[in-house]
């Protein structure tokens, strides 16, 4: 019985954890809009409530798998998670947080893809597509459904993967940075990195705004590779070119 209390409770802590840093996160880049693009967001209000709500579930179910394994990392060595670099060549520490990115990047593409199946995209992910524009308050606003394909990814590699506790903490700023200036209806990062060589295998706001526009392509989510490599990469999108089409006709294909 204790040792399930304990188990909830890191899973309680974590979920608030996830819950506060996507809040604080998504307030200061919408700020931020704000500052940079004043009345952006005006219209949106009712559009930026629901991607509030929808996000607030999905730190729940974030911050279960996650609260388990950070209860496992501690007391019973359930991870691959270490704290001393010399248990290492210091070579892999930037590798591991590669590797990571990678991985967590096929993993996001591939499940992205199958929820733009017919079926799939109306039982889930249309949630998501519903922030039409994207504002920085929908980077988490999903359905359970496919918050869960989320939310297993990082607890799973910390299994398997060795990674030290401060690159795991990279990792897991990077996916938040990432996953809200991706969706913030505006191109934070000046012209010449988007139009320049490090831009044509990263994924900004510009590339994925053309996803929440056309609707089948750019499924990657930090890296341009597995798009290119599957055809499916749209190239950059235009945030004053926005498709009408209904959801079922985003769905096909």
């Amino acid at each position: 019985m204790e040792l399930l209390l304990a188990i909830v409770l890191s899973a309680i802590a974590m979920t608030i954890i996830v819950g506060v840093r996507y809040l604080i996160t998504s307030g200061f880049f919408a700020w931020l809009t704000q500052r940079a693009r004043p009345g952006q967001y005006d219209r949106l209000k009712p559009q930026i409530s629901r991607e509030i709500r929808w996000s607030l579930y999905s730190a729940a179910i974030y911050g279960i798998p996650a609260g388990i394994i950070a209860w496992g990392w501690q007391n019973a060595g359930w991870t691959k998670i270490y704290t001393d670099f010399s248990m290492y060549p210091l070579w892999y520490v930037p590798l591991s947080l590669l590797l990571y990115l990678f991985l967590h990047d096929t993993w996001f593409y591939w499940t992205h893809r199958l929820l733009h199946r017919r079926g799939w995209f109306e039982i889930a992910h249309a949630v998501h597509h519903e922030s039409r524009p994207p504002t920085a308050w929908a980077a988490m606003s999903f359905h359970p459904l496919e918050a869960i394909s989320g939310a297993v990814v990082i607890p799973a590699l910390v299994i398997v993967i060795p990674i030290h506790v401060g690159v795991l903490g990279l990792v897991l700023l990077i996916m938040t940075i990432m996953g809200v200036t991706n969706h913030m209806g505006w191109e934070l990062f000046p012209r010449w990195l988007v139009n320049g060589p490090l831009g044509k295998g990263l994924i900004t706001a510009t590339h994925h705004e053309k996803h929440h526009s056309a609707y089948r392509g750019n499924y990657g989510l930090y890296f341009r590779f597995w798009d290119q490599v599957c055809g499916t990469d749209l190239g950059l999108g235009s945030f004053g070119d926005r498709v009408g089409s209904t959801a079922n006709e985003r769905s096909r294909g």
